[in-house]
């Protein structure tokens, strides 16, 4: 058997790798060089130093206000998504009728695109705002909030089905000895069930922390980061430095970059902190 593992080993890895080398790790190398440089195409690439970074953060006021405003909504969004979605699974594991369509209803917002998942919500928040004479992009709070809003929609599903798999593999036995101990119902989810799904909650924090910071789409459709791109998030705000300002390509490569930094940062503490957790449970 081993033998044939060894044998085997390069067919089935050789194609995965190539395409990993030849669509992420070779442009992954090339955006780091390229936001050292002022280019319009690769070809013309010109080595300027760190000039790309000091001008982002000195000179360009809407990256500041984008990575302020995306801290501000991941932090939210998180602990929104997580409370809702772990309350819903517990809901959802007890012996009520119904269940399985609960599930599927709440999990299937995920399955709708962003960019139309955005303009949806458009469409209703402006609709509700239009009775007072308003619009989503008067103000930057209502484009927060709706953000935020149309995040938890389509991510409170997804992550419940996560918790609700943790929340199965709980041994029964558990749950029915801490009752007969006179345990609480939330001693039981204190000192039970919470330490037992820290490998869902871990995924979950993950998945919500990433795609929070990397919102794109739904920001496109929802405000398009009006007004005045004060709701504009990280990802939109390089967007439109790359491909609407003239001469500023470097810049928006080198906002990229500190962006990939962030997140990669941010997610490699969380998965330290929450998988010692799992550890110690």
């Amino acid at each position: 058997m081993e033998k044939n593992i060894k044998r085997y080993f390069p067919v089935f890895v050789l194609p995965t790798l190539v395409s990993f080398v030849t669509v992420f790790l070779i442009p992954f190398i090339m955006g780091i060089y390229l936001s050292f440089t002022k280019f319009t195409t690769v070809d013309n690439a010109k080595w300027t130093g760190f000039d790309n970074y000091i001008k982002a953060f000195t000179q360009d006021e809407n990256f500041i206000n984008a990575l302020w405003f995306t801290v501000k909504f991941t932090v939210v969004s998180v602990i929104t998504i997580n409370f809702f979605a772990f309350l819903l699974a517990l809901l959802l594991t007890r012996a009520i009728k119904g269940t399985s369509f609960f599930r599927t209803v709440f999990f299937m917002p995920n399955l709708i695109g962003g960019i139309v998942l955005g303009y949806i919500w458009n469409l209703l928040i402006n609709a509700i705002l239009g009775i007072v004479g308003l619009d989503i992009t008067y103000d930057a709070r209502y484009g927060f909030w709706g953000l935020v809003f149309l995040m938890n929609w389509q991510l409170i599903g997804y992550m419940m089905v996560i918790y609700i798999a943790g929340i199965q593999n709980i041994p029964h036995e558990l749950n029915e000895a801490a009752r007969i101990d006179g345990a609480s119902s939330f001693s039981i989810l204190r000192n039970i069930t919470i330490p037992m799904v820290m490998p869902s909650i871990t995924i979950c924090l993950f998945l919500t922390l990433t795609n929070s910071f990397k919102l794109f789409d739904q920001n496109l459709a929802l405000t398009g980061g009006a007004p005045a791109r004060e709701t504009s998030m990280l990802a939109l705000d390089i967007f439109n430095t790359f491909y609407g300002r003239t001469g500023w390509q470097g810049v928006g490569q080198a906002k990229a970059v500190v962006f990939f930094i962030i997140v990669a940062t941010i997610t490699f503490i969380q998965l330290k902190i929450t998988s010692r957790k799992e550890v110690e449970s």
